[in-house]
């Protein structure tokens, strides 16, 4: 399987997973509407784990270009791969919401809340102050990759020259000690932005509520912030990473 197919499929199950839990609970006329933040943060926890498991063996399982973007930044990842995996991660995230407004196509029809239809695609913030949710997303960021580079380790390359074609990223360390980072990311700094810590994540999905027959507007005025913040957040964590090894 290649770099392209694997962040397609892994990303695209994690998209379908931790988006179609927040359609579970916003959404009318499910089973789990209502639940609330430890469903949904569980539930995201646990669809990083999916994605990882089946991209992890071919890729790394990246599934987030801050990831992608944090390693080549650091020398782990070849810039040259770059595209392919953010091609892979856009596609797949696109992909993924495609399946979650598919899967809950009735629920969408029967519910009025515009804002809570555009929660089941991409993030938003609590309080709308685009320095604070900056900060959030860049905060946010910044420890998933920082952690992550200290899961994976400071010695393994994929695609340097001179080096084996060795995945590395989310997968390469299995697949649990990531889902419970994520889970912690969401619990103790989600409530603010939504935690996008992920631009395809939250792109992807954004663009698709835009095609999609959904109501209500797709929000573009905040959809730079959970972009941009996971880029400057992963680049602070790359080069800190740097500095004290």
């Amino acid at each position: 399987m290649s770099i392209l197919v694997a962040e397609i499929l892994g990303t695209m199950l994690m998209i379908l997973l931790g988006n179609g839990v927040v359609a579970n609970v916003v959404l009318k006329g499910t089973k789990a509407a209502g639940a609330g933040w430890i469903e949904i943060t569980t539930a995201w926890a646990l669809a990083v784990f999916v994605g990882v498991i089946v991209a992890g063996p071919y890729s790394g399982a990246h599934l987030n270009p801050a990831v992608t973007i944090g390693l080549a930044i650091a020398g782990k990842v070849s810039w040259a791969l770059v595209p392919e995996y953010l091609a892979g991660e856009m596609i797949g995230a696109m992909l993924g919401a495609f399946f979650v407004w598919l899967f809950y196509k009735d629920q969408f029809k029967a519910t009025d809340d515009e804002r809570g239809m555009l929660d089941c695609f991409c993030t938003g913030p609590a309080i709308r102050n685009p320095l604070s949710n900056l900060t959030s997303e860049i905060i946010g960021t910044f420890v998933l990759i920082f952690v992550i580079f200290y899961i994976t380790g400071a010695n393994v390359n994929l695609g340097i020259e001179g080096d084996p074609l060795t995945p590395i990223g989310l997968g390469s360390i299995g697949a649990i000690p990531v889902a419970f980072l994520v889970w912690v990311i969401g619990l103790s700094l989600g409530g603010t932005t939504g935690y996008a810590i992920n631009p395809a994540r939250d792109l992807g999905p954004r663009i698709m509520h835009a095609i999609l027959p959904v109501k209500g507007g797709s929000d573009w005025g905040y959809a730079w912030i959970p972009v941009v913040g996971p880029i400057i957040g992963c680049a602070i964590a790359a080069f800190l990473y740097m500095a004290v090894m």
